[in-house]
């Protein structure tokens, strides 16, 4: 005898049976009972969720013998053809296999004959994305005017795909995802009607695993009951499945609790070595650092919302007493958005193991410990330099008055001297498609400037401060500093989200560079651009001083050349006397010139 999967034993027959999709049960339903289909119906949504038994339990309820009624008798002999799939009017397509514009144009010339034997002609499409943008445009008439007694349903897991020419003609009905009880509940009456015993844990691990599908949810199911088991037990479960089991996280945990970054390098090998689901892994890490945050934050009466086991609860509320709010919080996070990555990483091991070693240093990346020290508030993240870019600008902390004077700040000096620099190569480069230049030592922003003498007979306490005994002097640049536009950029973006004076970014683009020592000439592509130069000359010196440690380089914004004309080129390249035997000899003559840099015309324009 053949054998029948769960999912297709246990497939429901009538509305009644069907686990969730409550509002489109109820739609269709009363559509049947009042007899008033629509001509079309789209339902899409994720697999394994019922588009396809919905709309067969739709057909027959619309033919069933005994109709007009809210639910199919599955008695008559209409709704036993349509369950065996031989009813005549009743035809179910492959949109994947049958999408070409012949197949929709045949199946519109046998929509116009009435129905043989039932009361309606109902089409059913499955995976209707696939269709060509043909065949649905060949349908969109028969949409729009269909014969009496015909109804469409287009089943797709894939909307967006649809034309909203076709969307609009149809009634569109979305099935969302089963939820875990939902799910749970299905799988409980599955295994009632097959007589196996069960442990609520392994009902509650396969719900989770199926990820909303009902499909996926019985396959699973089936897969654990093939072992022959008397009873579904949760350890078995995880066993076939591949599911990391609770002493797993049990040391997983303690591991990231005490920082053990040995321990969470072994967890990830047992993880690759046992063949565990990675993805589901994930999902269930993520799910721990969800509910221990809220234990940490919420206490007992977050453990009554989570609704858990007792075992499970009481293992999160001691666990969760290991680990700051802060540390659960930050540790949830990174976890949800490393999930995809890793799940599609071409190294997904490497990629996990990383995961687990930036939540055991955790602590160490963010000093959660020293919040509080911190009166909360959050340093924002200092973003590392790139190649060739300078350090963002910070500003030096200032002394309170009763302490002694700050120590003089230098340039950190080299054991041995270093060797003469020699003059650097003038640099042309466009912004923004620079080459990598040499390293170049860290730019030290020079301190403020003492006040002037004058103030310090005012008495103000400005005054005091402004001290040459109390100011720190100025920090030079190092002495192999070389100037590298692509650095200036990044230095003017930090000076300009500071508040300082620094030029606009975007008038330092598509200037090409001559950078010589003491010397900085700009040449700019159009005009237009020199004027924003020239207006922001003020801005620009004050960024240049800044850059190069006080110092600014003399300052030259040369505009572009004035473009001649084509015939004017023409006219002076027919002078040439290296042309002139091509033009006596061959009877040449040039019909296309452009100067060098200029937008190349039609290769056949005349002067």
């Amino acid at each position: 005898m053949k054998h029948l999967s769960l999912a297709a034993r246990y497939r429901p027959q009538t509305f009644a049976e069907v686990a969730g999709q409550e509002m489109v049960v109820a739609a269709l339903s009363r559509a049947a009972e009042r007899d008033s289909p629509a001509p079309a119906y789209l339902l899409s949504g994720t697999r394994g969720v019922g588009k396809t038994t919905i709309a067969r339990i739709f057909a027959k309820a619309l033919n069933c013998e005994h109709a007009p009624a809210a639910e199919p008798c599955n008695e008559c002999a209409q709704c036993r053809k349509i369950a065996a799939g031989s009813h005549v009017d009743v035809t179910e397509i492959d949109g994947a296999s049958n999408n070409s514009v012949e197949d929709a144009r045949a199946l519109r010339e046998h929509i116009g004959y009435a129905p043989m034997d039932g009361r309606y002609k109902v089409f059913i499409i499955d995976e209707a994305h696939m269709l060509s943008r043909s065949a649905f445009n060949a349908l969109l008439k028969t949409l729009e005017e269909p014969p009496e007694r015909v109804v469409f349903i287009f089943a797709t897991t894939e909307a967006h795909k649809f034309p909203v020419t076709i969307v609009s003609r149809c009634q569109h009905f979305v099935f969302r995802h089963l939820g875990e009880d939902a799910l749970a509940a299905h799988l409980v009456r599955t295994l009632n009607a097959e007589g196996r015993g069960y442990e609520d844990a392994a009902v509650r691990l396969i719900a989770r695993r199926a990820a909303g599908s009902v499909r996926d949810a019985m396959s699973l199911l089936d897969q654990t009951l093939a072992l022959g088991a008397a009873t579904l037990d949760a350890e078995t479960t995880r066993q076939v499945l591949g599911l990391a089991g609770q002493e797993l996280f049990t040391r997983l945990f303690g591991a990231l609790a005490t920082q053990d970054c040995a321990a969470a390098t072994d967890t990830s090998r047992h993880l690759l070595r046992e063949g565990v689901d990675i993805g589901f892994f994930l999902r269930e890490l993520a799910g721990h650092w969800r509910n221990l945050f809220l234990l940490r934050q919420g206490g007992g009466a977050a453990l009554s919302a989570l609704a858990l086991p007792e075992d499970e609860a009481a293992w999160l509320k001691a666990m969760a007493e290991r680990f700051s709010a802060p540390h659960l919080h930050a540790a949830w996070q990174m976890t949800l958005d490393a999930q995809r990555g890793i799940t599609q990483s071409p190294e997904p091991g490497a990629a996990l193991e990383l995961l687990l070693l930036n939540l055991a240093l955790l602590p160490r990346l963010l000093p959660l410990e020293k919040l509080d020290s911190l009166g909360g508030a959050i340093a924002e993240p200092v973003r590392p330099a790139a190649p060739g870019e300078h350090p963002p600008r910070v500003e030096p902390a200032k002394p309170a008055p009763a302490q002694a004077p700050a120590p003089e700040m230098k340039a950190p000096q080299a054991e041995e001297a270093p060797a003469p620099v020699q003059e650097a190569e003038p640099q042309r480069a466009e912004s923004g498609h620079a080459e990598a230049a040499a390293p170049v030592e860290p730019h030290r922003e020079p301190m403020e400037k003492p006040a002037p003498a004058a103030a310090a007979s005012t008495g103000a306490p400005e005054a005091e401060a402004a001290a040459p005994g109390n100011a720190p002097e100025p920090v030079q640049p190092a002495p192999n500093f070389q100037p590298d536009w692509a650095s200036f950029c990044a230095f003017c973006t930090t000076e300009h989200e500071a508040g300082r004076p620094a030029p606009p970014l975007h008038a330092l683009r598509g200037l090409e560079v001559d950078w010589r020592p003491g010397a900085l000439t700009l040449h700019a592509p159009a005009r237009a651009l020199v004027h924003q130069l020239e207006k922001h000359r003020p801005a620009l010196e004050a960024a240049l001083a800044g850059y190069c440690g006080g110092a600014a380089p003399e300052l030259d914004i040369v505009a572009p050349k004035a473009r001649r004309s084509q015939g004017e080129l023409i006219a002076e390249f027919s002078r040439r006397p290296e042309l002139q035997h091509c033009f006596e000899l061959l009877g040449a003559e040039i019909d296309h010139c452009t100067e060098a840099g200029a937008p190349a015309g039609p290769r056949n324009a005349k002067p």
